[in-house]
């Protein structure tokens, strides 16, 4: 295993380590992704003693510059080099209460910290020591679980999930990223221990959801929060899209397995996170407004309205961003149906740009999410809907050349509407505004500066407005 540690960084702790006579591993993750040919930047070191101490004399060894980050309520170390994080830590042993996921700490040996480690993958160290340099130590068999593609605890599944709940989480986390399969004893264990998840903070929930969501098949951890019963416990508003229900021989699609699809999609063409929430939250509103009506069938009206206003609650439960990335989120939920209505021949230039204004800065990723939403068996109406979606996009580009609606700013300002007329701040100069914006969005007038104040001069004095004399 002497190839993961190639960065002359390893040489230097472990020379260190030798004239400390303080045995050394590297440990977890590091060590995972090595053998994965993954790339990594971050570096746990497990110290048979002080990690503190060692991470110090390494920093000192380093020279200037070098800076150590210490966090003595952990009794961890964080030093910084080149783009490599290292965390040196002592070797230590655990034990759990049942009201939390905090763990009771002892001084240990490598084989004690070994074993409180959460899955064999991540269990397996490297020795750092001068007769043993570059030695793997697998109690677990980490590295064929890695061949297999296999995940599975070190020890007992349900005592390790019971003691940190937060590990079922992670090892849907790891299947998704990592496309293995959650070995049957340990899936079992984790559909067992699911109302554990309780006890573990949103946030930290929160933070691994966000990684399922940023892997390259977010589906596959849905699929297994689904299953294993944990979906229902921290996001029951995403179960509720499971399930066909029939009446009078009419079905509707699985909304659940459909969302989740669509996940995919934009996963396979975008790395933003937050149009993937978009995408998960699309929706979100369908079990709320689903209904059967003799003539249409099943319907779901109002669902991208209703399921805009349901992303704040989601996202404040959720403990995300309640700022311009929950609006970007509710903006695409709520406009996702608003392009595929405007390809068919005859659509007015009007609500073309009331679209382009509407998405603004949006619009690119709103047409991602439009054309992931495509998700039929059928290849004759999924080619149908593609060549739709590029009849609007080329409506739109052909107006945006000629209209410059995108990112619309008032061709005269308040300010401008104040000197005119000799005003202060007031309603008048908002309903001149608008007045003026709803004429361009018709087409009535152009989007310039002449016109639009034409337009002014002529509300202002249906307002009764006198102009300034000079």
């Amino acid at each position: 295993m002497k190839k993961c540690l190639n960065d002359k960084i390893f040489k230097l702790i472990a020379e260190v380590a030798k004239d400390e006579d303080v045995p050394t591993f590297v440990i977890g993750g590091f060590v995972r992704d090595c053998i994965l040919e993954r790339k990594t930047h971050d570096v746990d070191i497990v110290v048979l003693g002080s990690g503190i101490d060692l991470a110090k004399k390494i920093a000192n060894r380093l020279g200037k510059g070098v800076h150590v980050s210490i966090f003595r309520s952990f009794g961890t170390a964080m030093v910084k080099f080149g783009d490599m994080e290292i965390e040196f830590v002592g070797a230590r042993k655990e034990s759990y209460r049942t009201t939390s996921r905090k763990p009771i700490v002892e001084d240990g040996s490598l084989e004690d910290d070994q074993n409180r480690r959460d899955f064999t993958i991540n269990a397996m160290a490297i020795s750092l020591n001068q007769d043993t340099y570059g030695t793997l130590i697998d109690p677990f068999g980490g590295r064929e679980d890695i061949k297999n593609k296999i995940l599975r605890t070190p020890l007992e599944p349900e005592k390790t999930f019971s003691d940190d709940p937060l590990r079922m989480m992670r090892a849907i986390r790891f299947a998704s990223q990592l496309g293995f399969t959650i070995e049957e004893a340990t899936l079992d264990a984790i559909k067992k221990s699911a109302t554990r998840i309780e006890i573990v903070s949103r946030e930290r929930i929160t933070v691994e959801l966000n990684k399922i969501l940023l892997s390259d098949k977010p589906s596959i951890g849905f699929k297994l929060m689904e299953e294993s019963g944990l979906l229902q416990l921290i996001f029951p508003e995403f179960q509720d899209l499971k399930g066909v229900h029939e009446e009078n021989g009419q079905r509707h699609k699985d909304n659940f397995y459909h969302t989740i699809q669509v996940v995919d999609n934009v996963a396979s063409i975008s790395d933003n996170l937050w149009l993937r929430w978009a995408a998960v939250l699309h929706d979100i509103a369908k079990p709320l407004t689903k209904k059967f009506d003799q003539d249409l069938g099943w319907t779901f009206h109002a669902h991208e309205f209703i399921g805009s206003k349901m992303v704040h609650g989601i996202f404040r439960k959720m403990k995300l961003p309640l700022n311009e990335k929950m609006k970007y989120v509710q903006n695409i939920v709520l406009l996702h149906l608003r392009p595929i209505s405007l390809s068919p021949e005859g659509v007015s230039d009007s609500a073309i740009r009331r679209l382009v204004f509407d998405a603004g800065d949006n619009l690119d990723d709103l047409m991602l999410l439009c054309e992931a939403d495509i998700t039929s068996k059928n290849e004759k109406t999924v080619l149908k809907h593609l060549k739709n979606f590029s009849i609007v996009r080329q409506k739109i580009a052909e107006l945006e050349e000629k209209d410059s609606i995108r990112n619309f700013q008032p061709p005269v300002s308040g300010e401008e509407i104040m000197e005119t007329f000799g005003i202060s701040p007031s309603k008048p100069i908002g309903i001149i505004k608008d007045f003026i914006k709803e004429a361009i969005l018709d087409g009535i007038i152009k989007n310039n500066h002449d016109e639009a104040y034409a337009l002014m001069l002529e509300k202002g004095k249906e307002l009764g407005l006198q102009t300034k004399k000079v």
